[in-house]
């Protein structure tokens, strides 16, 4: 009885296998490109606690657009993983051409905000009775916004071929694209915020700079490899020789997206609020939250390369019909995340009490950023099943509902908590923070149940082009 519970819920070796070989190239990127902005963030803190705090909130805004891309690259990818499974080449040629003006989209209106709106959204995040913090976080969050709006496109155009290359099955290359960006970044880091070899210290100007060439290097290495191997991903020939995408497809992806993107831009813009109401604590506060979220970064990587497992093994699985192997191995899969995110919030939570000695910030500070470590840490386990629950209904296409589950939720109890908790109570950052916090079960209560029902199981490709 206990060898059939074990593989109902753990598979065997060679499931895992597979699970690994697709998971773990993505884990290490993302581990990779999260540790070095943890790098950039305590560089950053060596400045001082304004430069940090600007830093932060800009970070905080483009958000935003940064997930807006991720919805709109998700939609098409829902459409480009079950073509795979299916063998379709022309489906996949048509979502990538879908997938690079959407983008455009997005990249454009990005940069017009922050170029027309910058300082109105950095005040946003300005709470404090000293008008010299205030003055100096808003000098420095934009100078560091000047610069990190012009990584908006090659940050577009590289999420364009990273997540195609991961729904059809290859995830090594934008793994290695992702550590040669890493080593650009964390040396032009240390040459330009500090001043080395030479050049001229550019502070928070300097980190965004260090940012931008290393999302260049990326999608310079992820492009040229997907062209130069047209032999062995048929789609690659005549992919840019045009924009068009049949109209019949072309309305399926749209319907399938625009929950995603909405989706996507209500949870970014709903995080963005979180922190706004966080932030009315004191600036204290914005840097305890950047602090722990900034080492979370690092121990979330586990949950997402297992949320983007999930999209890729079962997203093919229901391109090729197999419907009852996609739900058992759904529930593998879940279990996978929900594991590996237990070790990895008791490694954080080890972790906590020392990451925030790294900042040149007060004690005061330091200490809340330990609290915030450990509630944090308690929480993984939880979040990585809402986030396996939120990509299974993905896999699918069932969009409406991923977006209920998701930025509904976001939007109708997570918000109106924290606002309520802010602006109509006394009650300190912590106890505020772990109550928005422990919201996160009630929906993962809701995602187990709209897993277990199967409104996911669904083929979304069968004559779509």
């Amino acid at each position: 009885m206990n060898r059939i519970i074990v593989k109902k819920y753990l598979g065997n070796r060679t499931f895992l296998k597979e699970f690994l070989m697709i998971a773990m190239p993505i884990a290490i990127q993302n581990g990779i490109t999260n540790f070095v902005s943890m790098l950039d963030n305590v560089m950053v803190g060596q400045l001082g606690t304004h430069q940090m705090n600007g830093v932060s909130i800009v970070n905080q805004i483009s958000l935003i657009p940064f997930l807006c891309l991720f919805g709109a690259m998700a939609g098409a990818g829902i459409f480009t993983a079950q073509f795979y499974g299916s063998g379709e080449n022309e489906g996949i040629k048509y979502t990538f051409r879908f997938k690079l003006c959407i983008g455009a989209v997005v990249v454009a209106a990005a940069m017009a905000v922050a170029m027309l709106y910058g300082g109105s959204l950095i005040s946003l995040f300005l709470h404090s009775e000293s008008a010299d913090d205030v003055s100096l976080t808003m000098k420095y969050g934009l100078e560091y916004m000047s610069v990190a709006m012009w990584g908006f496109i090659p940050f577009g155009l590289c999420q364009v071929y990273v997540s195609t290359l991961r729904e059809v099955g290859q995830t090594v290359v934008p793994m290695k694209a992702g550590i040669a960006a890493v080593a650009v970044n964390v040396t032009l880091n240390w040459v330009l915020i500090f001043g080395k070899l030479g050049f001229p210290a550019l502070g928070v100007k300097g980190a965004a700079l260090a940012t931008l060439c290393a999302r260049v290097v990326e999608l310079s290495i992820v492009a040229f490899w997907l062209h130069t191997h047209s032999d062995r991903y048929g789609f690659v020939k005549g992919l840019l020789r045009s924009l068009y995408i049949p109209g019949k497809l072309l309305g399926r992806v749209i319907v399938k997206c625009i929950p995603l993107i909405i989706n996507e831009s209500l949870w970014a813009l709903g995080m963005t609020m979180l922190n706004q109401s966080y932030s009315t604590r004191g600036l204290d506060a914005v840097a305890g939250v950047n602090i722990s979220s900034t080492l979370s970064n690092v121990f979330c990587v586990f949950f997402i390369a297992a949320g983007d497992a999930i999209a890729i093994m079962v997203g093919q699985l229901l391109g090729a019909g197999k419907k009852e192997e996609a739900r058992s191995s759904d529930r593998i899969l879940c279990s996978y995340s929900v594991l590996g995110s237990a070790a990895m919030g008791i490694l954080m939570a080890l972790c906590a009490p020392f990451f925030p000695l790294l900042y040149n910030t007060t004690q005061e500070v330091r200490h809340l950023a330990t609290q915030l470590l450990l509630i944090g840490a308690l929480m993984l386990p939880v979040i990585a099943y809402t986030n396996a629950a939120y990509f299974t209904l993905r896999s699918g296409g069932n969009t409406f509902v991923t977006f209920l589950f998701d930025g509904f939720y976001m939007l109708v109890v997570v918000i109106p908590l924290a606002y309520v908790l802010t602006r109509f109570t006394d009650l300190p950052i912590i106890p505020v923070y772990m109550i928005c916090q422990i919201s996160e079960a009630v929906k993962a209560v809701i995602g187990f149940v709209m897993v277990r029902k199967g409104v996911w199981v669904n083929n979304i490709v069968e004559n779509a082009t």
